[in-house]
């Protein structure tokens, strides 16, 4: 080895550690070697909570962000550029945290595209940092109605469901064969409003009965006097709105007080992270999952649960998904558009179909124009202590087109306006 040679070495290591110091994560050796007098990086900003109560969840979107740029960069990168993932913790429950980190990523990162959050109340609060610094934004998996309704902006999509098609494409089934006496255990904030609000308008729709609720702050470790209040209302169905550790002390607990016994359990959202979280036992109720890894049917999911095992040693969660999801997407669409500008290819994604390969589900979810909301499919099921294979907890009843439980666009309260 030369001087020459050694010297360039070192710089390199040198500049390894600088990278990763600010905590720009590069995600295919190629492109690193090429950062030297190469084109500069087209960066994606993810802000999402890696610590608190939605940590897991955050960081299995970050996980699902980087296979995707692995893979984009493997085949050329954005408009023949590299791509980088920039990212910052939100935490789960600070949501100026969230905004400052957000308008960090922009101004001083200096960010092409927004990705994120998993809290809902975060979602809209950098939905308007993005919309006021006129960034392209996908919001990766805060669910609350608004973010594309009433609180809808130009440059703002959104790959997870609403709340409203997750307790519409359930409600009905509990409704029907576990009975119509409703109690509520929410999570006190926009995800857990929005998601009782629907549920409640269910009920009203079938002529059902609310017999109580109770709301929960985010980060509750003892659910004790929440579920003393749902056994006494003495309900058919408890709907546990919780998320993230949350929904495991909630569900854990339930099933210590023996609820599950008197009452059925049941909820919308469910994610795999709750339930490899939970003792066997707890492993119980009606939910809905927004992508389940057991498609052997569907083209291209063995590829993906492949990767993501690779990466981390366990199958992928819908959270691994929407991240996944989230950065393709904007890579598809520069690419097709031959751009990076925000105002074009929001246009350009208004009705844009996902390929197969991205999908990684049945029928083509696309970007609804009006509201720019993903229309995927919902896995509509139950959990299992143990299924046929070690990770395989929640069996699909159902699947359900989320076109078909959507609200319509007028019904949304979204009025875009442009830039």
């Amino acid at each position: 080895m030369d001087d020459r040679t050694a010297i360039r070495n070192q710089q390199r290591r040198k500049v390894l550690k600088a990278v990763a110091a600010v905590g720009v994560l590069q995600a295919t050796a190629p492109f690193i070697a090429k950062a030297y007098g190469a084109e500069s990086p087209i960066k994606f900003g993810l802000n999402d909570p890696l610590t608190g109560t939605y940590a897991e969840l955050g960081k299995n979107e970050q996980t699902g962000c980087e296979l995707a740029i692995q893979e984009i960069n493997s085949k050329g990168g954005i408009l023949g550029r590299p791509v980088q993932l920039v990212v910052e913790d939100s935490t789960s429950a600070d949501t100026g945290t969230a905004v400052q980190k957000a308008r960090k990523l922009i101004m001083r990162d200096k960010v092409d595209f927004l990705l994120g959050n998993v809290n809902s109340a975060m979602a809209l609060a950098i939905g308007q940092v993005s919309n006021e610094l006129k960034v392209l934004h996908i919001v990766t998996g805060g669910h609350t109605d608004a973010v594309t309704g009433s609180d809808c902006h130009w440059n703002v999509f959104r790959v997870c469901n609403t709340t409203r098609m997750e307790t519409n494409s359930v409600s009905k089934i509990l409704f029907d064969k576990y009975g119509k006496k409703w109690f509520f255990i929410t999570p006190d904030y926009a995800f857990g409003h929005t998601l009782q609000l629907g549920f409640e308008a269910s009920l009203k729709t079938f002529g059902g009965t609310e017999v109580g609720a109770a709301l929960a702050p985010l980060g509750t470790t003892d659910y004790s006097p929440y579920l003393i209040k749902a056994q006494a209302a003495n309900p058919d169905v408890v709907l546990f709105l919780t998320a993230g550790d949350d929904s495991v002390n909630s569900l854990k607990q339930a099933v210590q007080f023996g609820l599950d016994k008197r009452f059925h359990i049941a909820g919308a959202q469910q994610e795999l992270e709750v339930l490899e979280g939970l003792p066997a036992n707890a492993r119980i109720g009606t939910w809905v999952f927004e992508w389940y890894w057991n498609q052997p049917n569907v083209p291209h999911v063995s590829e993906f649960v492949a990767a993501i095992k690779k990466k981390t040693g366990r199958v992928p969660t819908a959270r691994h998904w929407f991240g996944y999801v989230s950065a393709w997407t904007l890579a598809l669409v520069a690419n097709q558009e031959k751009t990076l500008d925000a105002v074009k290819l929001a246009k350009a994604l208004e009705g844009f179909k996902l390929p197969p390969e991205v999908a990684l589900m049945p029928d083509t979810p696309f970007f609804r124009a009006g509201d720019h909301q993903l229309m995927p499919n919902l896995y509509v099921g139950h959990a299992v202590e143990k299924g046929a294979l070690p990770e395989d907890l929640f069996h699909v009843d159902a699947v359900v087109k989320g076109v078909d439980v959507a609200l319509p666009v007028a019904q949304t309260g979204c009025s875009m306006k442009w830039t």
